[in-house]
């Protein structure tokens, strides 16, 4: 890792470049619908796993350890461990999983507002090449 002066010394647009990089491979991480139902369920309050996997039905144990994995090592969940026996462990989001969480409803909420449109092009569009 370069020191703060070498950082501050690239030019404004590989910063851009770098936040632009970024944001594609965390995207592509969360766009999935398990991550958005674990955003959505962490975001109204901290769970233990089973509380977890009970809140979003159908996913299985693999699957929930393998997107809480991605989310906390993406910043966005974090994962408390609570010594006791057996251990007690918590997942909460993160302030960055909360700002995340707002895009989200944000995207639901522009999906709403549109959907009649969406599915009225949907219905009447012909496919050029097909």
């Amino acid at each position: 890792m370069g020191t703060r002066q070498e950082i501050s010394a690239l030019p404004p647009e590989a910063d851009l470049a770098r936040a632009d990089s970024l944001a594609r491979e965390i995207f592509s991480d969360v766009a999935n619908k398990w991550a958005f139902l674990i955003i959505e369920f962490l975001g109204q309050r901290t769970m233990r796993f089973t509380e977890l996997r009970n809140e979003v039905g159908g996913i299985s144990h693999k699957m929930l350890t393998q997107n809480l994995r991605m989310l906390e090592r993406n910043g966005l969940v974090e994962r408390t461990i609570h010594p006791t026996v057996p251990p007690r462990v918590e997942y909460t989001l993160t302030e960055a999983g909360e700002g995340l969480r707002a895009v989200v409803d944000g995207m639901c909420g522009w999906t709403q507002r549109y959907l009649g449109h969406i599915e009225s092009s949907r219905s009447s569009f012909r496919d050029p090449a097909g």
